[in-house]
């Protein structure tokens, strides 16, 4: 596993952020910035701590797959840590055999920060500093470090507007 980081400054309160980056109020907006990704990004279950969550897209063929991963923190506005364990292929959970080995026990993280936060500003426009810490194979560490940053921009274009 290949330890990759990305970071983004946003100017938008953190709650704001981490409600985007997680589609909480509306699943569109995590949708919206994971395109990059797939255009059929989505995700299936929730961002409690513990709980099993399904990242979800349509390949060519038009087949369901993805990761399958547990939510392993989940701090709001400060920290959400996400354990990927298995693979999803047209449909069917595969969380172990030599493909699954590659990826078992790789994180991706959210660390979230904000900075000049004004309590008296109506519309709370703080800086939000936002790293993704991730694990990936080596086969996919060009395609993370070019897809990445775009996602990461499109998050921000949402998170500003």
């Amino acid at each position: 596993m290949k330890k990759l980081q990305f970071k983004v400054s946003i100017n938008a309160p953190v709650s704001r952020v981490y409600d985007f980056m997680l589609g909480i109020n509306s699943k569109s907006t995590y949708e919206q910035w994971t395109s990059l990704f797939n255009p059929t990004s989505t995700y299936e279950g929730s961002w409690d701590k513990g709980n099993k969550i399904l990242f979800v897209g349509v390949d060519e063929k038009g087949e369901k797959g993805g990761m399958v991963s547990r939510i392993a923190e989940n701090i709001p506005h400060r920290f959400v840590s996400i354990q990927h364990y298995g693979l999803l292929k047209a449909d069917k959970e595969i969380t172990e055999g030599p493909e699954v080995e590659k990826w078992a026990n790789g994180f991706e993280n959210y660390s979230f920060e904000e900075s000049n936060a004004r309590p008296d500003n109506p519309v709370g426009r703080g800086t939000t500093s936002l790293t993704v810490d991730l694990d990936t194979t080596e086969d996919f560490v060009d395609y993370m470090n070019q897809t990445y940053p775009k996602a990461l921009n499109k998050l921000k274009e949402l998170c500003e507007k």
